[in-house]
């Protein structure tokens, strides 16, 4: 190193400079910090003080709140919290060196944020009441960052100052006379910052010879009581709202109106002259794909769209290319945010509400749908049930957590991508055929005819023919031609495979999305076909019979002591309740 950059390293102006910056409300804050790198050693940590104590904080750069375990005495008394009313917002865990130790943010913050932790990321979460995460604050072994605009609202109510304690050192190998510099230092203090910067000499035997100290705080105010967002305090925010097209004028400009509910008529006389709540808005059905590839935060139901437990909102999601809402209801239940999202997709109106739509929502009539992605999840969890009361064991097996987007991403696509009809080609498989239950199947083949079936689709097969069953020719080879196309395009490149399998189900000649939604069709009547297996029997009829007798112990042991009995002792005849139980239809 030379002379010049080392007497440029002891000067430390690029570190004071880093710490005078200016702070915004959207940047994550280093509130502790501790690394040793080309000669210097920087620690950062940080102190929560009292209102009423910064001028006594600022005449002196000494840190007021000590890294490390947090004992603190009074009159002798050992007490856990600060003296005098400071607080920490970093801990520093350390136990004996018998476990490794660690920093953790004050519970109390993470608490008045409702922060959820990420330990797969060590970051701390925010969910806005639009559903959207902000992460808050970052926690690693040698640093941790918290966002200003959470520090400043916690100091808000709090009614204290955020005080970033630093201690930076500067060594070189030379000595101040060859550096040009001299042994001195000052105290200073500019606003809400005070620090002292010297140098000085090394006694010891090692090879630094001079070192340079910067330390001090920087103190952070908080934000008014009004901006903390806490309920009681915070001055209610005018919500913003969209303008949505509701239609077209004569000349063919769109008419836009806002969503804000308040600014809408209703059956009441509210706002005669503007538009109704319910004023039907149509958008592109793509609206919705935002949603659907994020099965973990959000669900597209049955004329629902949900987010996690924070909102809903009802939607006539039962056509083919357009999704619709009430104008209201975009305003109410949408955050700023989504409705602008909404609003790019937005198009003139095209038809009409749905019938099914218009029935369950004007004319308050329960009605069924009739879109083939709706009825796909109605059955399949039907088959469930079934199964769970005949058989005792699941036909298809449920999906793992891991795998239920294939489940809950089911639909008929916005769009003819080829990258879309795959992925939905792969969820349906996994949902028919790669769930199919393997291990209960091989139960009812004879141990003879097992070791030369390959795969879940021969077995069933073979179960149903045994059994007599009709129409397994149907079913099985709509699964097999549904593994062939799965294996030709989404698993493997395309090549003559798939152009051969396209042909069987007329990709050549229709879009995608009709291809699509016959196969959704087809799948549907394996379904049912499914159900009605497992409810005649068919399948494993003695599953059933034994399962009808569980039953009926069950009942009993509701029962015990509680049958009428005809008998001295009081005893009750178990066998005659389940011969009552069992001829029962």
């Amino acid at each position: 190193m030379s002379i010049e950059s080392d007497r440029e390293r002891l000067s430390q102006a690029k570190m004071l400079e880093w710490l005078q910056r200016d702070l915004q409300v959207t940047d994550m804050v280093t509130l502790y910090r501790s690394d040793k790198e080309g000669g210097r050693d920087h620690v950062i940590y940080c102190a929560l003080i009292p209102s009423g104590q910064i001028e006594e904080i600022l005449s002196s750069p000494s840190w007021d709140f000590m890294l490390g375990t947090i004992d603190y005495y009074e009159g002798g008394e050992k007490l856990y919290g600060a003296t005098n009313g400071i607080e920490p917002l970093v801990i520093d865990r350390n136990f004996c060196e018998i476990k490794g130790g660690y920093r953790e943010i004050s519970e109390e913050f993470r608490l008045f944020h409702n922060l959820y932790y990420d330990k797969t990321t060590n970051k701390y979460i925010k969910i806005d009441e639009g559903g959207y995460e902000n992460i808050v604050a970052i926690v690693n072994p040698n640093r941790v960052q918290i966002r200003l605009k959470e520090i400043r609202q916690f100091l808000a109510v709090k009614e204290m100052y955020l005080s970033i304690q630093f201690d930076c050192r500067a060594r070189s190998v030379y000595s101040l006379e060859k550096l040009g510099l001299k042994k001195e230092g000052s105290d200073q203090r500019e606003e809400l910052m005070c620090w002292t910067h010297k140098y000085g000499e090394s006694d010891g035997p090692n090879s630094n010879k001079a070192f340079s100290l910067l330390k001090g705080k920087r103190l952070v105010k908080p934000l008014p009581r009004s901006k903390s967002d806490l309920q009681g305090f915070a001055v209610g925010k005018k919500e913003k709202h969209v303008e949505f097209i509701i239609g077209v004028d004569d000349d063919g400009d769109d008419i836009t109106h806002t969503a804000d509910p308040d600014a809408l008529a209703n059956d009441f006389g509210v706002n005669p002259n503007a538009p109704h709540y319910l004023t039907p808005v149509y958008f592109r059905k793509q609206v919705l794909d935002k949603y659907y590839q994020q099965p973990s935060k959000y669900s597209v139901e049955d004329s629902l769209l949900r987010c996690g437990g924070l909102w809903c909102m009802e939607i006539d999601n039962h056509h083919d290319d357009k999704v619709c809402a009430w104008l209201g209801d975009l305003g109410r239940d949408l955050s700023y945010t989504d409705q602008l999202y909404w609003q790019a997709h937005n198009i003139p109106p095209e038809g009409s509400m749905s019938t099914t739509y218009f029935k369950r929502q004007i004319l308050a009539e329960c009605t069924d749908s009739k879109s083939p992605e709706h009825l796909f999840r109605q059955r399949y969890q039907n088959l469930q049930e079934i199964c769970k009361e005949c058989l005792g064991w699941q036909l298809l097996l449920p999906l793992d957590a891991d795998d239920d987007y294939h489940f809950q991403g089911l639909r008929i696509p916005a769009t003819d991508e080829q990258r879309d009809f795959d992925e939905l080609v792969l969820s349906l498989t996994k949902i028919l055929i790669d769930s199919l239950n393997e291990k209960r199947l091989n139960t009812l083949i004879p141990d003879d005819q097992r070791a030369e079936l390959k795969g879940s689709i021969a077995r069933l097969e073979t179960v149903l023919n045994s059994r007599g069953a009709k129409d397994v020719t149907d079913c099985v080879s709509f699964l097999r031609k549904l593994q062939r196309l799965r294996s030709s395009s989404a698993a493997h490149r395309k090549g003559r495979s798939y152009r051969k399998i396209a042909k069987d189900f007329g990709i050549e000649s229709q879009s995608l999305r009709e291809v699509f939604t016959k196969i959704l069709w087809q799948a549907l009547d394996v379904l049912t076909y499914f159900t009605l297996l497992v409810r005649s029997g068919q399948i494993e009829p003695e599953a059933i019979e034994q399962n009808k007798v569980e039953e009926g112990y069950a009942i009993l042991d509701e029962l015990v002591g509680f049958c009428e009995s005809d008998q001295t002792d009081g005893s009750v005849n178990h066998d005659e309740s389940i011969y009552g139980l069992r001829s029962k239809p």
